[in-house]
């Protein structure tokens, strides 16, 4: 079963479960988090108490909680997975997301299963499969365009989801192998080296050097806040923010910004023949304007939603670059001085600044002290906490931008938010005392009463007012009064203290007609017999790394069917990466570009480029007809040698060991 199609689903990142319950306070109408394992984050993992702890509150507003298990699987981990999966599905977790057909073979609880970005969805054929096979929500490549997008939709029924805001892959979700040819440490097991965010020089098939030091395969950040109406009239339903890795302070931010421009998008259509809702139960307001730019970020693009664009790129760095503030008027022993364009904008103690040198290298400027010379006039002088003199290239007429507010910080680490459910009160007399009941948004009514003599007040409108007043105080709840009718008991006299008795019993009863109708979506049932896989052979770029998956594709009528990259079998040179990101495009070297048949296919041939990073080399391949760029490469020895060591430990009954990464940077599935 799917989202009814008139809903639409903001989808939150956590790194962990008290980041997921501020989503969810934030507006989010459900979540994803990783568990304890499988979850392609090997440094975001949480515990099922945590998750389950995570689950209780967003159910209380019926957000959902979708729990990552996208690894690709070692037959040896079939079990640990499935043990695991029971136990989410025990915690109240509503959903799997899922890279490895594998676990569809095995003993699952009728949980819902969502087919991660990692599956590299972008045909109407493989959707449709997928959909078919039993899963209920699937993740769509982000290199899409609006037209593919509805594409894929006039062919399926279930829920589409689509990545509107945060870091990007450079390479289709799951068509990525750099970071395991060259450390061993799988980006489709979520130990990803981000070899995307490192300079390299380019150099042509001549051996002349066309790009030096450039970030060449790194991304701006996703940004689809002026497409969500497209996105929706294509088929969307599901909104992703990335970022599983990201802080408080993000999360908070990001998924305001989108619940507001979401509740704006619903309300504009309530009146249209096809209007829309939210998800989830209740309504968000905000203690602050929740801005993309105050958060990390690499610059900002829509990447193909539009259509090819050349201006992609996160060439030269893959820091946060920050927002232009001022230019620098004048560089002392220990200070520097600037002029800011935003008269109204204050420098803070715990700032940070930075700016681009010669060589166009970002470079950080961390502010120890700001003072005002005049603040009407945008003029300050800040006291760096590093030295003056070893900050590279700082000098008069710089342009200046701001990477960190301070002050944005601190608003973020307090209460920033407060969501509400909507409820009618009514207040009534019975046969020996009252009754007051509270009937929510969602239609779950919670009731109370208690004994009262029926004395009537002096003042009928004054002691309607009070009473009215007791049944709408609300506010250590999750609940907001939107009327509170009387008319059954107009004129009682009520002591406060009984109706503050009798509202708390009435708003515990609520809460718990809530929590017993809450009820998970059913899992999908596969159609049976078998459909067929849209094709009937597999190369490694399939992931099956067990043999479990191959019995799945087996089973759907897959004849040939070749192991994962990571079982070390390729050993020649191969698309180590497939990405509709072009190089030669970016750098205006496609040959479209020249004869102006940009983005027409055709049979137009790009001559190869080479990326050197030290001593790593990589090669670059255009396929010009489907416009895409393959990243050619092979595995290295020193990676072989240890995976032949692992594989021997293995079979001599010793524990194997497995890398861990450290990511250096926030990125994104």
């Amino acid at each position: 079963m799917s989202l009814p199609d008139f809903q639409l689903e903001l989808l939150a990142p956590a790194r962990d479960a008290d980041i997921g319950m501020e989503a969810v306070n934030h507006g989010a109408d459900a979540v994803y988090i990783g568990g304890p394992g499988f979850g392609a984050r090997s440094s975001a993992d949480n515990s099922v108490s945590d998750i389950a702890r995570l689950v209780r509150h967003a159910h209380r507003f019926n957000s959902r909680i979708f729990v990552t298990v996208n690894t690709i699987l070692r037959d040896d981990e079939l079990e640990p997975a499935r043990t695991l999966i029971w136990q989410l599905y025990d915690a109240g977790v509503d959903a799997l997301i899922i890279q490895d057909m594998g676990l569809l073979e095995i003993d699952l609880p009728p949980i819902q299963l969502h087919a991660s970005t990692q599956c590299d969805i972008r045909t109407p054929e493989k959707a449709r499969f997928l959909q078919d096979a039993g899963l209920s929500q699937i993740v769509l490549a982000r290199e899409l365009t609006l037209q593919q997008i509805a594409a894929i939709r006039a062919e399926t029924s279930c829920t589409l989801e689509f990545f509107v805001h945060g870091a990007l892959c450079v390479a289709y979700s799951g068509q990525c192998y750099i970071s395991h040819a060259h450390t061993g440490r799988s980006a489709n097991r979520g130990e990803c080296s981000q070899a995307c965010r490192l300079p390299y020089q380019v150099v042509d098939d001549k051996g002349r050097f066309v790009a030096h030091d450039k970030h060449v395969l790194s991304m701006k950040d996703n940004n689809q806040s002026e497409n969500l109406a497209a996105l929706v009239d294509a088929g969307i339903r599901s909104f992703k923010i990335e970022g599983r890795y990201k802080d408080m302070g993000y999360v908070k931010n990001i998924t305001a910004h989108y619940r507001k421009l979401l509740d704006t998008l619903i309300e504009e259509r309530q009146g249209s023949a096809q209007p829309l809702a939210r998800a989830s139960s209740g309504s968000t307001t905000f203690t602050f304007t929740p801005d993309p730019d105050q958060n990390f970020n690499r610059e900002f693009t829509d990447y193909f939603v539009q259509g090819r664009q050349q201006d992609i790129g996160a060439f030269d760095s893959p820091k946060n670059p920050g927002q232009p503030i001022g230019y620098v008027t004048q560089v002392g022993p220990n200070w520097v001085e600037l002029e800011l364009s935003d008269r109204t904008i204050a420098l803070h103690n715990g700032d940070g600044l930075c700016y681009y040198d010669l060589q166009k290298e970002l470079v950080g400027l961390a502010i120890n002290r700001a003072e005002a010379i005049s603040a009407a006039k945008g003029r300050w002088r800040v006291f760096p906490k590093d030295a003056v003199e070893g900050l590279k290239d700082l000098r008069k007429g710089l342009e200046v931008n701001r990477n960190r507010d301070v002050d944005w910080v601190r608003v973020l680490d307090k209460k920033s938010s407060d969501r509400r459910i909507g409820v009618w009160a009514a207040l009534s007399t019975t046969p020996d005392g009252i009754a007051l009941s509270y009937t929510d948004e969602d239609g779950c009514v919670g009731e109370a009463q208690t004994t009262l003599p029926h004395e009537p007040a002096k003042d009928t409108a004054a002691a309607d007012a009070s009473n009215r007043a007791q049944l709408e105080k609300l506010g250590a709840t999750i609940f907001e009064a939107l009327y509170a009718d009387l008319t059954r008991a107009s004129g009682l006299f009520a002591p406060a203290s009984v109706l503050n008795g009798l509202r708390r019993a009435a708003i515990e009863a609520l809460e718990a007609s809530r929590a017993q109708t809450w009820q998970r979506l059913p899992r999908a049932n596969p159609v049976e017999p078998p459909v067929p896989y849209p094709q009937d052979s597999l190369s490694y770029l399939a992931n099956v790394h067990n043999s479990a998956a191959r019995a799945f594709y087996a089973r759907h009528g897959v004849k040939v069917i070749d192991a994962a990259y990571e079982d070390n079998e390729e050993l020649g040179e191969v698309s180590l990466m497939i990405t509709k990101h072009c190089v030669r495009f970016s750098l205006s070297l496609c040959p479209k570009q020249a004869k102006g048949v940009v983005g027409v296919q055709g049979q137009v041939k790009a001559e190869p480029l080479q990326l050197i990073n030290g001593k790593e080399k990589l090669t670059l391949r255009f396929d010009c007809k489907p416009c895409e760029m393959h990243v050619v490469g092979k595995m290295k020895t020193s990676v072989l040698n240890q995976a032949k060591k692992e594989l021997t430990a293995a079979s001599a009954g010793i524990p194997m060991t497995f890398h861990k990464s450290r990511p250096k940077q926030e990125f994104g599935h």
